[in-house]
């Protein structure tokens, strides 16, 4: 089993799209030194953005991120906006005075994250200020400041409250961090998880791609019949990775690739030796990629799974394929 340990090709450019929030607190405190230097009005803002050297896609990011104002509710506030803001300006308060701030881009044009520069492709690019993006600045620095009759939207736009603490560098500072801490517990647990899934994804793809076999199903978090592993009384059937079947034989898929390591690995092989037995004892047969430096740091455990798998599998094409010859053979000889 030749092992890959990290990400391979395939996968680097979707892993990217989850990586937002590490660059997000790697350009913090220059996002936070933007929105702490004293100005008059949101054009002084935004000439201090245009200086710096923080690409304004990203600023823009920090401040969807921080207001939990994502790509959803951008696009509803542009299907809205008549209704929202009928005389096209938002009047909010900065420094104890009235302001209004007079939309330059909506309605002509649309919010998205596309459109932002705001989605993982456009975040490895750097995207100058626009008035598009000057739109969605003042929405979500002051839009905590609306007073329309859209309750739904009004309490969405309560977090848009960013903008109080222009200039206030100390209670700034620590707003952003305690909001970070909170996206940060989210969103990491969503990344490991959007990780896990996109190998088994992966790997499922690569299945109906290569094996090549009439009537063959590939099905993701499937059930072996009889195997109960996780839940004998009842009689629940035990949910796999995958599971691969012709109606009647079946091959369950497990599928652990950790970069960092965690205790995926350790739960996959308190289960390995009771699920073997039992799918060895009903004729089926469970199969394991395994790879990622997390899991080669937990020897012991990796060691249990390969021991109670009928085939074991690193993550690279050539190894796949291996996993695939191994399929075809059980399908081809327990044919009729």
């Amino acid at each position: 089993m030749v092992a890959s340990k990290f990400w391979p090709a395939e996968l680097s450019k979707h892993e990217a799209k989850l990586s937002i929030v590490p660059r997000l607190l790697e350009t913090q405190d220059q996002f936070i030194s933007i929105i702490s230097v004293e100005t008059r009005d949101l054009d002084g803002l935004f000439s201090i953005l245009e200086a710096s050297s923080l690409p304004a896609n990203l600023f823009l990011k920090h401040l969807s991120i921080l207001a939990d104002f994502g790509g959803e509710l951008l696009q509803r506030v542009s299907r809205e906006f008549k209704r929202l803001f009928p005389d096209d300006k938002l009047n909010y308060y900065w420094q104890g005075q009235m302001h209004s701030y007079n939309f330059r881009s909506l309605p002509r044009l649309r919010f998205s994250n596309q459109s932002l520069h705001i989605d993982g492709r456009h975040l490895d690019e750097k995207h100058p200020l626009d008035d598009l993006k000057r739109d969605a600045i003042a929405l979500l620095l002051f839009g905590s400041a609306y007073r329309g009759k859209n309750q739904e939207v009004a309490e969405a736009l309560v977090k848009c409250e960013i903008g109080d603490y222009l200039g206030k560098p100390a209670e700034l500072a620590n707003f952003i961090r305690q909001r970070y801490i909170w996206v940060s517990r989210i969103t990491g647990g969503a990344r490991a998880n959007n990780l896990g899934q996109l190998a088994q994804k992966f790997v499922a793809k690569y299945i109906e791609d290569n094996l090549k076999l009439k009537n063959i199903k590939v099905r993701p978090n499937g059930r072996l019949p009889g195997i109960t592993h996780t839940d004998p009384l009842t009689g629940h059937e035990t949910s796999f990775d995958l599971v691969v079947t012709d109606g009647s034989r079946y091959v369950a898929v497990e599928v652990s690739f950790q970069v960092t390591t965690n205790s995926t690995i350790e739960r996959k092989a308190g289960q390995a030796k009771d699920r073997y037995e039992q799918i060895e004892k009903v004729g089926h047969k469970i199969a394991y990629v395994i790879d990622g430096a997390g899991n080669f740091q937990r020897e012991t455990a990796m060691r249990i799974m390969l021991s109670h798998s009928h085939c074991s599998v690193a993550f690279s094409r050539s190894e796949l394929n291996i996993l695939c010859d191994f399929l075809r053979d059980f399908f081809d000889e327990t044919s009729p």
